[in-house]
């Protein structure tokens, strides 16, 4: 049996410290069987029991697992939180057969129904409301969660580095900064100078020096698989198209968090998402920070979803 890779080393850690965090693994047939959206969820008893943790459900970005982004949100936010971390379709084990466009409001579908598979209904009230974080990609799917189960189901949002107001001129501008041709050029690297890339636009502090063997080992494990879909992924996003979305204001209280020195999705864009989301919405910059503030400053950022979906009783004084 050939030696396990770094990529692997490090999947196998990583999943061990969802399981630390309390979390079980699950694979929930939807659509028949059609779809299979495998997840990291609460254990199945927490629902019999009065836990009275609001349940919590971690969308992630194009890439990685859900395993290898959320990997520092898990073990605090499981003290506060009931966790529903999913694999959006076509990332780790989650998959579909169903038709239908592979659009950011499809992957809202699939989480919607995941939700209801999960999550035990206990009657009208806060023990059937969900809140809802998604980061980059996952945070289109989190606004479109929000917007087709409405505030009776979901009850706040988090929208971390998440450029929902993305058009193709933003396209081409990250074209520019990654020196490719083709958004999946960027977003699925296929070599070890590609990884490299992406590293220098996703992190503003990136490692000074990773050996290329380990950046081959990342690619082969973590972009190697679903390519194909994954490309349709990108082709299907909807933002920008106006004959297919537009940029309302959700009624549920948001969060817009975002990392100061992004460059994939550039902050300038936070302030004009934050204005069009409405009175509902407010921003969180983090300071020294790129587009992935969840790994560069896990401690900020878990403070901040904490703080803002469970805010402190306001004194009565």
């Amino acid at each position: 049996m050939p030696p396990l890779g770094i990529a692997a080393l490090l999947d196998a850690y990583f999943r061990r410290r969802f399981a630390a965090a309390g979390l079980v693994e699950s694979s929930v047939d939807l659509d028949g069987g059609a779809t299979t959206v495998h997840c990291w969820r609460f254990p199945p008893d927490d629902d019999a029991i009065d836990d009275a943790r609001p349940i919590l459900v971690l969308l992630h970005g194009f890439g990685p697992p859900a395993t290898w982004q959320w990997r520092r949100q898990v073990g605090p936010l499981s003290r506060r939180f009931r966790l529903v971390v999913p694999d959006l379709l076509f990332f780790g084990g989650s998959r579909t057969s169903a038709p239908g466009a592979r659009s950011e409001a499809h992957q809202a579908e699939a989480v919607a129904k995941l939700v209801a598979a999960v999550v035990a209904p206990r009657g009208p009230g806060p023990g059937t409301t969900v809140h809802v974080a998604g980061t980059s990609y996952g945070g289109f799917v989190a606004y479109h969660v929000a917007r087709l189960l409405g505030p009776g189901r979901v009850g706040r949002v988090v929208l971390a580095s998440s450029d929902l107001l993305k058009a193709d001129a933003d396209d081409r501008a990250l074209l520019r900064r990654g020196g490719a041709d083709r958004v999946e050029d960027v977003m699925l690297p296929r070599s070890p100078d590609r990884m490299r890339r992406l590293m220098r636009l996703a992190y503003h502090r990136p490692r000074r020096f990773t050996p290329g063997f380990v950046l081959q080992d990342l690619v082969q494990y973590l972009y190697n698989d679903k390519v194909e879909e994954k490309i349709e992924l990108i082709k299907g996003i909807t933002l920008g198209n106006k004959d297919q979305f537009e940029l309302t204001p959700l009624l549920q209280e948001v969060l817009v968090l975002w990392g100061e020195h992004d460059q994939i999705f550039p902050i300038e864009k936070a302030f004009e998402i934050t204005r069009r989301l409405g009175a509902n919405a407010r921003l969180e910059v983090l300071k020294n920070t790129g587009h992935l503030p969840q790994e560069e400053d896990p401690k900020r950022f878990n403070e901040a979803l904490v703080n803002f979906l469970l805010p402190s009783p306001k004194s009565s004084l």
